[in-house]
């Protein structure tokens, strides 16, 4: 083996092997395993998200692959629609000058597919650097063949159920990409508005109870004022009881709107009286729909101003008996053109009562950047009334389990109070809805456009063109733990592997895609799509912040693995960014986080990092401190196996018959190996990867390296150990050694293979050239190997060790120095151990001699430690010198004395105490008390030697 760990000099090597050899598919044998990967668009990057969710499920699949079962990690990707057709419609414009439009539809697909070709493997590819185990040879993609005649298929099942229907309803509008868009793909900022308080007359001579001929109504969008169908105030509001069905004459347009009861109206907040637009806010949508009041639309689908506007009813059906006159003078205004005239105008008639500052939260697309509209469109949707109740039993019953657990709560809440899905999108790219139409508007959903005609008996000559819409991305993702294995055709893969085993995904999408899944699966296979979702939060900066480019903390997994250089870091985080002083801010704080950019770690380092912060938290704070440390890991590994191989390759390791004897520290390690593989085992079926790793890291650099590989040099390095005994140490270095990489690879799988093919040939395990750990069993606990006598002897022996060590460190003795040792005032078992580990610990502890003292009372004046009831002595006479060590004590205690004085001082200042933070303050005492308790240690060890 090189003398160091070069991660770089592996990787790519041992993924391109194992995927020659198609170690990937399944093998065939054993029960079925199977996870789907949450596909990530085939537009994307890999993101710290994906690279932590990808690692879950890496190790989950690498471990069941090692239990020996038929394992299948399903890979593909999403078609992205609007992301795709955003990078495909700025490609065609930057190079040929040309907008989608121009090309027109088939031709832009054409581009897009193109482009898919050339360009859309790149996450594919980031995938196998992060060592991703997945079946390559099913790669799939939402918009292939076999997944396209799913889509089809389940859309014209579910139209044939009534489960599907076209309508106007109100959804999230992009005036910007002029679609439709989900919920998810809307950001919630929080910024500083204005609140608008309008008088709005009364009709027909009214007036309020104080006289006053007006309503006082507050709006942060005023714009929305052409389109109000109503007023609403409280039904316990005892100041407008009289006015409940009253009418408003609604400023600058003169329609007559009604004054409604609704509690949707706040007695506390503002008048208590409340402008209702079902046609441009969610909330009076819903108030609408209550009151049975007419949605008038004002907006265009670029949220300019109509010449005049579009009444509806709730149903969606045209109104022509209301009058749709709106003011001119704002037909074609840009919806915040509009505000202001309008704001202007309602000042200039006497109608501004006052403009008050508020903070408020707007909607924002995250893929154009504007804000987004609540607009009447009309749009496909799935009624899911039907659907949710047996996808909601589904968990009641168990047949579907989250972990951890408590997110079944947040599953229910979203299940119990559905909306009907707007699956359709007003975009070229995607999934095409299987619906024609004829010149009279009349719709026939099917498979094809011949299906079509053949169904409905329509004749050759009628000429039909096919909706324009695609279909959600979320849609076509719903069937994807099924139409991935090959549905509708009922296929041997689905068979095998349906449902699957185990779904991996983030908390933020259990409604958009994990309900949505249960919900399609049961209805088209009559089962659950997965037996467990398992839960993972979110992973954030080191501060607990989103990561994003505008905040300019991003971490690149790559970077992270390969290592990066400061300028280029400072390049990618803020190079494209259009504020000067933000960009400044953003380097300035990366300069201070890496001052020297960041440094190659190797993809092992980085998965083991994942996997020790994947608790059950909603938060992952991303802690570069324990990446440094997981990659000091992998080298610790690397060297112990060094050391295993210089000492064991070319020796006699007892293979086959030969007589072998095993030392206390070799059944010792035996033992702790059976009982780490049990707690490494159960923390995976837990899904406490944090836990599994963590005990992996205990065992492996505390007990093995730090203590096992000690224990082994005074056999393998004794001229008088017999040969057996050096025969069992070896054989128990190699045969832990190979355990330990063994229960280590889901998790780090590339050193663990790199040193498995040199150390299993040692340990009896390799099968030829093309073995693979990969191929090895996963480590099972052989109770035979539990000795808890040796377990219990080592402890001994180790605290005796420790207490040695702990006196060198306080008294200031060289590691070096040979030390005479007393114990004393233990019992008969104490005196066995000590007389059947002098070896170990004269060699370990550096010991001249080791004695056990009698008589407690004839003790020299020595530094003493305990290990349970007995005590370890060092003798002190002769072994420092006295006056020198006196000298530094000395000096120390001054230095401590001065700090002392200097907090002491602070402290009694009430000046300081009165006006400095609390915390502040807090922090100089727990300071004060720090080196308080530093000063008496010095102190006792003066005493001590001073007595000498």
């Amino acid at each position: 083996m090189d003398k160091t760990y070069q991660p770089e000099q592996i990787e790519s090597r041992w993924y391109q092997r194992w995927e020659a050899d198609g170690r990937f598919a399944p093998s065939g044998e054993g029960a079925p395993y199977s996870i789907m990967i949450p596909p990530p668009n085939v537009t994307g990057s890999l993101h710290m998200g994906h690279a932590f969710q990808d690692t879950i499920m890496d190790t989950l699949t690498r471990w069941r692959r090692m239990q020996g079962h038929n394992t299948l990690w399903q890979v593909g990707t999403d078609h992205a629609g609007i992301a795709t057709q955003m990078l495909v419609e700025r490609k065609v414009a930057a190079e040929e000058g040309k907008s989608r439009h121009d090309l027109g539809r088939e031709t832009f697909i054409d581009k897009v597919w193109e482009w898919k070709q050339e360009s859309g493997d790149h996450i594919t590819r980031q995938l196998r650097r992060m060592g991703a185990s997945v079946d390559w040879s099913r790669e799939r993609f939402t918009m292939d063949d076999g997944f396209y005649q799913a889509v089809q298929e389940v859309f014209v099942r579910l139209y044939e159920d009534d489960l599907i229907y076209r309508g106007k309803r109100l959804v999230n509008w992009d005036p910007t990409l002029h679609t439709a868009i989900s919920d998810l793909e809307v950001e919630n900022r929080d910024q500083q508005g204005s609140f608008w308080h309008f008088r709005y007359p009364l009709a027909d001579g009214v007036t309020t109870d104080d006289g006053k001929d007006y309503l006082v109504v507050a709006t942060t969008r005023p714009e929305t004022l052409l389109g109000d169908t109503g007023v609403a105030v409280n039904p316990e509001d005892p100041r407008y009881a009289a006015l409940i069905g009253k009418f408003i004459t609604l400023p600058l347009v003169g329609r007559r709107i009604p004054i409604v009861a609704d509690e949707h109206a706040d007695m506390e907040k503002g008048s208590g009286c409340v402008k209702i637009t079902p046609a441009h806010d969610f909330n009076d949508y819903e108030v609408g729909r209550r009151q049975n009041l007419p949605l008038i639309n004002v907006f265009t689908q670029d949220a300019a101003i109509l010449s005049e506007a579009e009444a509806f009813d709730i149903q969606g059906r045209p109104l022509p008996d209301i009058d749709p006159t709106l003011p001119q003078a704002y037909a074609g205004l840009e919806r915040f053109e509009a505000r202001q005239s309008i704001i202007a105008d309602m000042e200039a008639a006497g109608l501004l009562e006052q403009v008050e500052a508020v903070n408020n939260t707007l909607p924002f697309g995250d893929r154009s950047g504007d804000i987004i509209e609540p607009l009447l469109t009309d749009q496909w949707f799935v009624a899911v009334e039907s659907l949710a109740k047996p996808a909601i039993e589904a968990v009641e019953k168990g047949d579907i389990q989250f972990v951890p657990k408590n997110y079944e709560n947040m599953y229910f809440a979203w299940m119990r109070d559905l909306q009907d899905w707007c699956i359709s999108r007003q975009l070229w790219w995607g999934h095409r809805i299987p619906a024609w139409y004829d010149a009279d508007g009349n719709v026939y959903v099917a498979r094809s456009e011949q299906e079509a005609r053949e169904r409905h008996g329509l004749a050759a000559d009628l000429e039909l063109n096919q909706d324009e819409d695609v279909l959600d991305t979320w849609f076509s993702s719903g069937l994807w733990t099924f139409g991935t294995l090959g549905w509708p055709q009922q296929t041997e893969e689905l068979k095998t592997f349906h449902p699957s085993s185990v779904l991996v995904t983030g908390f933020d999408i259990i409604f958009f895609w994990v309900a949505r899944m249960i919900m399609l699966t049961l209805k088209f296979t009559g089962e659950v799509p997965f037996k467990q979702v398992y839960v993972h939060g979110l992973v954030r900066d080191g501060q607990g912040q989103k990561m994003s480019k505008s905040k300019g903390n991003v971490l690149d997994p790559i970077d992270l693995i390969d290592g990066i250089e400061l300028d280029t870091l400072l390049e990618k985080r803020t190079g494209n960014m259009m504020q000067p002083q933000k960009a400044k801010a953003i380097a300035k704080a990366t300069r201070s986080e890496f001052p020297e950019g960041i440094e190659p770690h190797g993809t092992d380092a980085l998965r083991f990092t994942f996997l020790s912060q994947a608790t059950t938290g909603r938060d992952i704070k991303f802690d570069m401190g324990r990446l440094d440390g997981y990659r000091n890991f992998c080298n610790k590994l690397w060297n112990a196996s060094r050391y295993v191989l210089m000492n064991a390759e070319g020796e006699d390791t007892g293979l086959g018959d030969a007589a072998v004897e095993l030392s206390l520290a070799d059944r010792w390690i035996l033992s702790r190996l059976q009982q780490t593989a049990t707690q490494v085992t159960r923390a995976m079926e837990e899904f406490r990867l944090d836990h599994a790793s963590q005990a992996l890291y205990e065992f492996v650099w505390n007990e093995y390296c730090d203590w096992y590989l000690e224990l082994s040099k005074p056999v393998l390095w004794d001229d008088n150990a017999g040969l057996d005994a050096k025969r069992g140490t070896r054989q128990t270095l190699v045969r832990v050694l190979e355990s330990i990489l063994r229960l280590a690879h889901p998790m780090m799988p590339y050193i663990s293979e790199e040193i498995w093919q040199r150390v299993a040939p040692l340990a009896g395990t390799h099968q030829g050239d093309e073995d693979s750990i990969m191929a090895k069993p996963w480590p099972v606990a052989d109770e035979a190997l539990l000795d808890e006598d040796a377990v219990r002897n080592i402890e001994w022996l180790k605290g005796v060790i420790i207490a040695v060590r702990n006196i060198r460190a306080e008294m200031n003795i060289a590691p070096g120095k040979p030390l005479e040792v007393l114990l004393t005032k233990g019992g008969s078992a104490d005196r066995e151990r000590l007389e059947a580990n002098r070896l170990f610990l004269a060699k370990l502890a550096k010991l001249e001699s080791l004695d056990w003292l009698e008589d407690p009372q004839q003790a020299p004046l020595s530094a003493t430690q305990l290990v349970g009831e007995m005590e370890v002595l060092v003798p002190m006479a002769d072994l420092i010198d006295k006056e020198t060590e006196l000298a530094r004590l000395d000096k120390e205690i001054g230095k401590q004395d001065k700090l002392i004085g200097g907090i002491e001082k602070k402290l009694s200042n009430d000046g300081f105490v009165a006006k400095a933070p609390a915390a502040v303050v807090e922090k100089e005492r727990g300071k004060l008390a720090d080196l308080q308790a530093s000063r008496r240690l010095l102190m006792e060890q003066r005493d001590k030697i001073a007595a000498l």
